[in-house]
């Protein structure tokens, strides 16, 4: 695993962090996000979205229905975003997202509230969102080694040579 730290001073950076990673995105890809209520997953969401060629704008908590589809962006591919925070164990298994199409990445709120195995979490991306300030947020990045392959690679996320 890759591991990066990057800090935010606001949501616009906690966007652009969003953006470069969601650059990096392909299909099958899962990004686990994990934080305290407020800490900017979401925000980092609409950022992984406008990296993909998603428009950001369509971008919402999915608390209330728990998962929102987004079509595909660059590339053909699209985006789930998955809020677990009110998922229980036997609504994971109605929900499908075991048979989420193999042409979208998928952005998860809130895993440790998932069964276990409804994800593969060894082969998943990890952020960590941790409030340090009013606005500023640190985020620890854990990225499967294999990202260091893709074209976007230092497209704002990878450490300075």
């Amino acid at each position: 695993m890759i591991e990066l730290v990057r800090e935010s001073w606001s949501p616009e950076e906690t966007h652009a962090i969003g953006a470069a990673l969601g650059r990096l995105l392909r299909a099958g890809d899962v990004v686990l996000l994990e934080g305290d209520l407020g800490a900017g997953k979401t925000a980092l969401t609409r950022g992984v979205a406008a990296g993909m060629g998603i428009g950001p704008g369509a971008v919402s908590s999915p608390t209330f229905v728990i998962v929102h589809e987004y079509a595909a962006g660059r590339g053909g591919v699209g985006l789930v975003h998955v809020d677990a925070y009110r998922l229980g164990v036997e609504d994971a298994a109605t929900l499908g997202l075991d048979a989420v199409p193999g042409d979208t990445a998928m952005v998860v709120e809130w895993p440790e509230r998932m069964p276990h195995g409804v994800v593969d979490e060894a082969a998943a991306a990890r952020v960590r969102l941790e409030v340090t300030g009013e606005q500023s947020r640190r985020l620890r990045l854990m990225l499967p080694e294999a990202w260091r392959q893709r074209a976007d690679w230092a497209g704002g996320l990878a450490p300075a040579p």
